[in-house]
């Protein structure tokens, strides 16, 4: 029986391969939007597992993260400089790193930040030193730059006519471990050289509620001394342009105080996990705002787990429209095996191996259809990964799970009905009849 069913396929092998073809392309939209799916919520939230509590001004707490935690431009309101000299002296806290960001080098964003946060983001450097004065960088792991090169910080971005600054040039120091994160494509330097960039003095920002900047790249909450908005009694203020001068050589001061420059973000490291619960408890006020990023991206989650949904479906319609292609395409070819059938049972073929072949035969070609569309879903996903994490330097892990084995038992026993359908109408035919087709 199985050499015959070979000998069947060989000689029509355009219609079987027809048959492969729309199974497996069918197959794989279905496996790719899961995988991808999968891949996404895993590598943020990996991404996001390397910060336990993030603090900013009043508003979006899931722009909050997506700006801080992802580096996704968007302007960010601007909180007190007094809330990191607050933070740098609170017990409950292990260490506290502000952040700023806004400019950018050859599509990298340059994030000003602290020692601190360079030692403890990736756990060590992969080669050179931390930066220890204004004018020198630490790269992120993708970073395509070497050590000694020369960062011109610009303004914005190129695509968007951003301005290049000549008060500073920082030079590459180090560069750090892989973190699977979007810092992996960042450029850190001091804040401190961020502040005096953009003529941020201490005076000028202390006790100030609110301020927002929009930058020409859509980011620019650190260079608020750029353009910023100050909102008081509802009336609206033009913002003015602020260049300032920056020593390479100057050492570096991490002593916060209360009259630190205002600051979009501060990544927060508490010392216990009752402590980054108080944390949050304590600045979830009018003016500042405390949050877990897991919790933020559990409703980022949710939010795609409708839009699965939605992609599921579209991916089980094109299912259903290539099973009733193949029903037609099958009832076609049983009309077509006729006489070959009626030869069979003339020469004394049972029903049973008549059905026995057909089913056999269509079970194949639909079986190594679903196989080669997991692998070719597997495929795209990894590709779209790839190109993703190519562009935003978060890991997106591609791969199959206990669960996977369930969808290739549904298809499977599809799989099974489906190749009865060809088999029952052969089974019902009568040797006369095929004979006089």
């Amino acid at each position: 029986m199985i050499r015959f069913i070979l000998s069947d396929l060989r000689r029509l092998w355009a219609g079987s391969l027809v048959v492969v073809l729309l199974v497996a392309l069918a197959t794989a939209l279905g496996v790719s939007v899961v995988l991808q799916e999968r891949a996404l919520r895993l590598g943020s939230a990996r991404a996001a597992d390397k910060f336990d509590l993030v603090i900013g001004a009043s508003g979006s707490e899931t722009q909050l993260v997506l700006s801080s935690v992802f580096l996704q431009p968007s302007p960010l309101p601007l909180m007190p400089g007094e809330v990191l000299g607050k933070l740098a002296a609170d017990p409950r806290v292990d260490w506290a790193a502000p952040i700023g960001f806004g400019d950018s080098f050859s599509g990298y964003p340059i994030v000003g930040t602290t020692t601190m946060l360079a030692q403890n983001l990736s756990g060590g450097l992969a080669e050179g030193k931390i930066f220890a004065r204004e004018g020198e960088a630490v790269i992120g792991a993708a970073v395509k730059l070497s050590l000694g090169g020369e960062i011109k910080p610009m303004h914005g971005s190129l695509e968007e006519g951003g301005e290049t600054h000549t008060e500073l040039i920082y030079h590459i120091a180090g560069r750090l471990r892989p973190t699977g994160t979007a810092w992996d494509r960042a450029i850190l330097v001091p804040i401190q050289a961020v502040w005096h960039i953009h003529g941020m003095e201490a005076e000028e920002h202390a006790g100030d509620g609110e301020h927002e900047h929009e930058a020409a790249s859509g980011t620019d909450s650190a260079e608020h001394g750029h353009e910023h908005e100050h909102e008081k009694a509802g009336a609206d203020h033009d913002g003015h342009e602020h260049h300032g001068e920056a020593d390479p050589d100057a050492a570096l001061d991490e002593s916060w105080t209360a009259g630190a420059p205002g600051l979009p973000a501060i990544l927060v490291k508490p010392k216990t996990i009752a402590d980054a619960y108080k944390l949050r408890q304590d600045y979830r006020s009018d003016n500042t705002v405390a949050v877990f990023p897991g919790e933020v991206l559990t409703n980022l989650y949710a939010t795609l787990g409708d839009a699965k949904q939605i992609l599921v479906a579209v991916a089980s319609g094109a299912q259903a429209l290539v099973a009733a292609s193949l029903v037609l395409v099958t009832v076609i070819h049983i009309g077509q095996r006729r006489r070959q059938i009626g030869a069979l049972r003339a020469f004394g073929a049972p029903r049973s191996a008549i059905f026995g072949i057909v089913w056999l035969e269509f079970f194949f070609l639909v079986a190594v259809g679903i196989a080669l569309g997991f692998a070719l879903g597997y495929a795209a996903a990894l590709t779209l990964s790839g190109m993703f994490s190519e562009t935003s330097g978060i890991t997106m892990p591609v791969g199959f799970v206990r669960e996977d084995a369930a969808l290739a038992a549904v298809l499977l026993a599809f799989a099974t009905i489906l190749a009865a359908l060809p088999a029952v109408l052969a089974y019902r035919q009568s040797p006369a009849q095929a004979l006089r087709a």
